[in-house]
């Protein structure tokens, strides 16, 4: 479980005085009127649930260098060099199993970079899996388990249909005690800047939720799956009442492409650019609400460019359902699903209107021709390819940007040594604009005694000279 530092201002509450006579008649309080009201539980809840909810170990080997390693007296004194020692790391964490042919939903996180990765039932049984998918942006993680038999499954319910103060139940293995069941409500929807992933759409619940219940289950009353708890803002690691689950809805899309066989969770490629509505641009707009995703700019024959969206336009809803930030549009586009059209709702000049997009991958527009140079040059020992929306999304970089970008850098190289970095743009070298890797390939080749080098880098353009 990431844990979030962030500082979460003590809230104030006023008292609010009235007469008892009022108070009496507006906020009646009764006890229970039935030996089955006083009885009232959510046992049986949690006992026709809790078996779909799994404990996810993974392993990883990790060297450790030996402290006396390069050491020239110990190596002597030894007779030998120091051997470097090779250790076992364990995380624990949860998961949730999604359908009764042994499918499993978990954090990627809980799993990244797991050598070996087992999970626990509720009643004992522990099975090896395998997995199927992972993405690290939106922190989700597919496994299969290999079972004789069909296991316990939780339905996926529809995370759109929650209200903010419906009551929830969060199912997991926090710091590893073994499974626990916490309840609580929805706090909040569509919350955003919680990890620091390019995914921003959480449901927040006050559901008690710590480290180890990362993948686990956070559940309606229906015993439907309506999130995976995965994030906490907590300043000392324990649950503070702040936590923050994935939608259901998302997890619904990841799961399908998992069954389909794709080896990576594609998105849907915009071609836009969009910022957050601050107050001021809402007055200047007309809009009624600080809501909504600004378009920035579109890229010339992209989706958004086609489907008539315009810079300066606000995007307020998708097929219907409110749009509160950029980040809460990616989520209803992404979860609309690729290869579908969806009307979005555009506010401009005071009045709103519907247009229709249609959701497909990034384009490879230009071919990547990736290629590594080689020779007496800054760039020797530099892999780069010709950027292009699938490219830029691979790399999770912003689509639009074009150019050669850097994708790898050989340890020791004259391009690692000199500071380049992956995802470098090279823009010109010498005065001469850089538009290709062939480009780059025939200016790296010749030999001019000095190299004037113009990059981007994270949106700066940086120049430096070498000899």
């Amino acid at each position: 479980m990431p844990r979030l530092n962030y500082f979460i201002p003590a809230l104030i509450a006023a008292a609010l005085v009235l007469p008892i006579a009022a108070y009496t008649q507006q906020s009646p309080k009764t006890v229970p009127q039935s030996q089955a009201e006083m009885q009232m539980s959510f046992a049986p809840l949690v006992k026709q649930t809790h078996g779909a909810v799994v404990n996810v170990y993974a392993e990883r080997l990790v060297q450790r260098r030996s402290p006396f390693a390069g050491d020239p007296f110990f190596e002597q004194f030894f007779g030998q060099r120091m051997p470097n020692r090779t250790e076992k790391q364990s995380s624990l964490g949860s998961g949730v199993i999604v359908a009764s042919n042994g499918t499993v939903v978990t954090n990627n996180h809980v799993i990244d970079g797991a050598d070996d990765i087992k999970v626990a039932l509720s009643d004992g049984r522990e099975f090896p899996v395998k997995l199927v998918l992972k993405d690290d942006r939106l922190d989700l993680a597919v496994l299969k388990i290999d079972a004789p038999e069909a296991l316990p499954a939780l339905t996926v319910g529809d995370s759109d249909k929650l209200e903010v103060g419906d009551l929830v139940l969060a199912i997991g293995n926090p710091f590893g005690v073994g499974q626990t069941v916490t309840s609580g409500i929805v706090s909040a929807l569509a919350r955003n800047q919680v990890t620091q992933g390019d995914f921003g759409f959480f449901i927040q619940t006050d559901a008690s939720i710590n480290p180890g219940n990362s993948g686990g289950a956070l559940m309606n009353m229906r015993g439907e799956l309506i999130g995976i708890n995965t994030a906490i803002f907590s300043r000392g690691g324990g649950s503070n009442g702040v936590g923050f689950a994935i939608p259901a809805n998302l997890v619904k899309v990841f799961i399908a492409a998992a069954e389909s066989g794709a080896k990576s969770f594609e998105r849907p490629y915009v071609g836009a650019s969009f910022e957050p509505v601050t107050s001021d641009v809402a007055e200047a707009l007309g809009l009624k609400r600080v809501l909504g995703a600004l378009v920035v700019r579109t890229v010339e024959g992209g989706p958004a460019d086609k489907a008539g969206l315009k810079a300066g336009q606000v995007v307020t809803a998708v097929n219907g359902l409110g749009v509160e930030h950029p980040d809460a549009l990616g989520y209803r586009l992404t979860t609309a699903g690729l290869g579908n059209a969806v009307t979005l709702t555009v506010a401009e000049n005071g009045k709103e209107r519907d247009i229709t997009l249609k959701l497909s991958g990034a384009p490879e527009t230009t071919p990547r021709d990736e290629r590594t140079i080689e020779g007496r040059n800054p760039f020797a020992g530099a892999t780069v390819a010709n950027l292009s929306p699938r490219l830029a999304t691979e790399l999770q970089m912003p689509a639009e940007v074009t150019g050669v970008v850097v994708t790898a850098l050989a340890s020791g190289s004259p391009a690692a040594r000199l500071g380049f970095a992956p995802h470098d743009i090279v823009i010109a070298v010498n005065g001469i604009a850089v538009t290709t890797t062939a480009d780059l390939a025939k200016i790296a080749s010749s030999n001019p005694g000095f190299w004037q080098v113009e990059i981007e880098r994270d949106g700066q353009r940086i120049r430096q000279i070498f000899r």
